[in-house]
């Protein structure tokens, strides 16, 4: 990404990112239901800002990209979000709940979410790499992320 535009970014975001199928119905489902709503990915500020504010998200974490005079220095700010740094986070905000790991959803599809889907209650695994499946509690390989919901009482 070094030497970028920055404007790229915002390209990216309109013409290319969509929330998956059912990301709109499980949100409010979970708003219906008090439940809070975290994003944490190994992606970037700049993609899941938008989508905090767009979808009404509660929760966002994600890697800052640097730049310097309107272009990308192909450099990250602060820790990677990787990982250890998704667990941690579901720690965070499980503390700052009031809540238990063990009373939260986790979902994900790629190895770097795998011990945030061990510390969770539930583990699902969402369209995800055959580890990630193996390692799940539940999988999800042929609906929507609204799926979930059928797991809340």
């Amino acid at each position: 990404l070094e030497g970028l535009d920055e404007s790229v970014l915002g390209r990216v975001y309109e013409e290319r990112l969509s929330p998956n199928p059912g990301a709109e119905t499980l949100i409010a489902g979970l708003k219906e239901r008090g439940v809070k709503f975290a994003l944490v990915s190994g992606g970037f500020t700049f993609f899941t800002d938008r989508l905090k504010q767009r979808l009404g998200l509660d929760y966002t974490r994600a890697n800052v990209l640097e730049k310097e005079g309107g272009r990308l220095t192909g450099r990250i700010l602060g820790h990677i979000v990787d990982a250890a740094a998704k667990e941690i986070f579901l720690n965070e905000l499980c503390e700052e709940l009031g809540i238990s790991p063990s009373q939260t959803i986790a979902m994900g599809d790629g190895a770097n979410d795998l011990k945030m889907l061990n510390a969770a209650g539930l583990g699902v695994a969402y369209r995800a790499k055959p580890t990630v499946q193996e390692q799940s509690d539940v999988v999800l390989n042929h609906s929507h992320l609204d799926a979930v919901l059928h797991f809340l009482q």
